[in-house]
Parts: structure tokens; C-alpha cells; sequence
């Protein structure tokens, strides 16, 4: 992937810190977008960090339009930024139904937009959305949660058959329970046992697949699960 210039949302921890280190390790260069600084890829000559809260639109929109300026070979994306918020809804104000959804799904819409002419003029590019297992099936509390990852899942597929005809791939991930710090402000976590949550490197490897396939193939979706769910109530 020496020839590959990545964009990655989320990259300073969990899943996305994972696909940083499988692309930089593979020879692409990265960039990554979070809220926080991330010191593990900083001697990386290959990794650039840029610090933008995804969920201040402008901002956002500011701040890739200059990524697109500094980084003219940028041919792929990667949408993985999130959290997670688990309540019944009755018990979240209309505040904070707003802010959810813009952040783990406007936002993504935002940064597609602007990306996509780019991709589509130099007919290459690929683009990863992190959905999850919510985003087949809708459980209880999780009402924002399924409502931002099934919408997240249904725009994969429209964005998907806009770009075909201009060799612009778009796939989509669901994993299920993954060993990562989103569980630290939630009151559950996933079993202690191996078997009962997936790893973040193992997140990566797919990504990483999706992004080496041969450029006539799209992996549309990718569904992952543990072997043994299991939830532990903290």
C-alpha cells in the first residue's frame, strides 16, 4: 500500500488506532482526524495528526478542505468515529438526540460530501464506514445508537452505487462486541473470556483486506461477531 493516502476518523484509540497502526505497518500514509492528540504514531514519518472535533460541522468541513489541498494522492477514507449511548428514550432530552445523531452519522455524511467529487475525479478511492451489528438490528436502549448505524448502513449502499461507475468503492463493517475503551462511560462491557469480544487488530485486518482487494471487486459489507456473545454488567 506504499501508493495509498488514507483519511481515518477516530484514529486515537480503539478500532481506529488499530487500522492506523495495520495501514502504516502495510506503507500507506495516513491521516488522522479525533478530538484528542495521539502520541503512539508521532515519530511515524507516514502519520499526520490533525485535531478537529468532528461534530462542529464547520470545523469539520473546514478542515478537510485543507487536507484535500495538503494531501493532492488522498484515494481513501475511513469513517469510524463514534460513541456509544445506551438509555431508554424517554430518558434523553431532544439536545442530546440532535448531537448524537450529527456526530455519528451527519458528520459522516458531511466528510463523504466533500470527499467524493475528489475521488471521483481521479476514478480511484475507497470508502470504509464502521457501522455495527446494531446496524442490522434494533435491542433495547439502544434506539440512537440502531437509528445512527442502520442510516449509517443505508447511506453505504446509496454513496455506493453513485461512485461505481467512477471506480470509487464504498463498504461497510459491523462488528459486533469489540474490545475497545467505548465501554469505559457505559455500564456494561463485553465477557472477560476471549471468545467474548472481538479485538480491534482483528477489525483492521478486514479493513485492511477490503482496501488490498483487486480493484474490479467491492466487498460491499463485512458483518463480524464473537464466537461466544457475552455482556457483563459493570
Amino acid at each position: 500500500m506504499n501508493d495509498r493516502t488514507i483519511l481515518i476518523t477516530g484514529s486515537s484509540s480503539g478500532i481506529g488506532k488499530a487500522i492506523v497502526a495495520a495501514l502504516l505497518e502495510a506503507g500507506a500514509q495516513v491521516i488522522g482526524i479525533s478530538r484528542t492528540k495521539s502520541a503512539a504514531f508521532s515519530k511515524n514519518t507516514s502519520y499526520t495528526d490533525i485535531n478537529v472535533d468532528i461534530g462542529n460541522n464547520v470545523s469539520l468541513e473546514k478542515e478537510l478542505k485543507i487536507v484535500l489541498a495538503d494531501f493532492p494522492r488522498l484515494d481513501g477514507l475511513i469513517c469510524n468515529a463514534g460513541f456509544g449511548k445506551f438509555d431508554n428514550l424517554e430518558n434523553v432530552s431532544s439536545e442530546q438526540i440532535a448531537s448524537y445523531i450529527n456526530l455519528n452519522l451527519v458528520s459522516h455524511m458531511i466528510i463523504t460530501r466533500i470527499v467524493i467529487p475528489y475521488f471521483k475525479k481521479h476514478t480511484r478511492g475507497d470508502i470504509i464506514f464502521m457501522g455495527s451489528e446494531s446496524a442490522l438490528e434494533g435491542k433495547k436502549m439502544g434506539s440512537l445508537y440502531s437509528a445512527a448505524k442502520f442510516g449509517l448502513r443505508g447511506f453505504a449502499q446509496s454513496v455506493r452505487e453513485e461512485c461505481r461507475n467512477n471506480d470509487v468503492r464504498v463498504s461497510i463493517v459491523n462488528p459486533g462486541l469489540v474490545r475497545t475503551p467505548f465501554f469505559e462511560n457505559l455500564n456494561f462491557e463485553p465477557g472477560s473470556d476471549s471468545s467474548n469480544a472481538i479485538e480491534p487488530d482483528d477489525v483492521a485486518e478486514v479493513v485492511k483486506n477490503i482496501i488490498t482487494a483487486r480493484p474490479g471487486t467491492v466487498i460491499d459489507e463485512v458483518t463480524m461477531t464473537p464466537l461466544r456473545n457475552s455482556i457483563k454488567i459493570k
